[in-house]
């Protein structure tokens, strides 16, 4: 499966609930990537060259990646792929790939939160530097002895989030059509606390 969403809907940690519920492993091609370069696989060793320039790593090659990944044996069972495709292109050709290793998605699963709401989510989000936890102004404010240390991250300003937000309707929703279009899209609304939503994606698996 396939998990998409806006910034903020929650993904990461429905991901980390729905890999740990399936025994599935969580594909994040970022993770995928720096261990396909640390392994120097063949794939591996293109990426690096280009991540070394500061360039992005071309489709083909984390497609690649993608595909020598799922082949592995705990895969068997089947996957979560995290963060890629980010484009309709990437989509498509990531359809042809899967199709060529005989390998079949059974669904994307499209957490949706509205913008305005995503918005209010991540400029209240804080996070302690000491221990990691994140919390939020609203809904889950840190206690009273590490509410002077918690912090604000520079990409969890209300500027930041919009931009985000722009990416993501520019470039990543357009992959939700063509999913829809396959009969596989299993949309699930992202609002409520992270056990409702859990329920409603497990429910939309069936």
């Amino acid at each position: 499966m396939i998990l998409v969403g806006p910034p903020g809907a929650g993904k990461g940690t429905q991901a980390a609930r729905l890999v740990d519920h399936y025994a599935i492993p969580h594909i994040s091609t970022g993770d995928m990537l720096r261990a396909a370069v640390k392994e120097g696989t063949d794939l591996g060793k293109q990426a690096d060259a280009f991540m070394k320039k500061g360039a992005l790593v071309p489709d083909d090659v984390v497609i690649g990646m993608v595909v020598e990944r799922i082949a592995k044996d705990d895969c068997t069972n089947g996957f979560m792929l995290d963060g890629f495709p980010r484009t309709r292109p990437q989509a498509e050709a990531l359809d042809v790939a899967l199709n060529a290793a005989k390998v079949s998605l059974d669904a994307v699963v499209l957490i949706k939160v509205d913008d305005s709401l995503i918005e209010e989510r991540i400029v209240n989000r804080r996070s302690d530097p000491e221990t990691g936890t994140i919390y939020h102004l609203l809904f889950n404010p840190p206690p009273a002895d590490v509410a002077d240390r918690v912090v604000q991250r520079k990409d969890d300003t209300a500027e930041a989030c919009r931009s985000r937000l722009e990416k993501y309707h520019s470039e990543t929703a357009p992959i939700i059509p063509f999913y829809d279009g396959k009969g596989i899209l299993r949309p699930v609304d992202g609002v409520g606390t992270p056990d409702e939503v859990t329920k409603r994606v497990r429910a939309a698996l069936g």
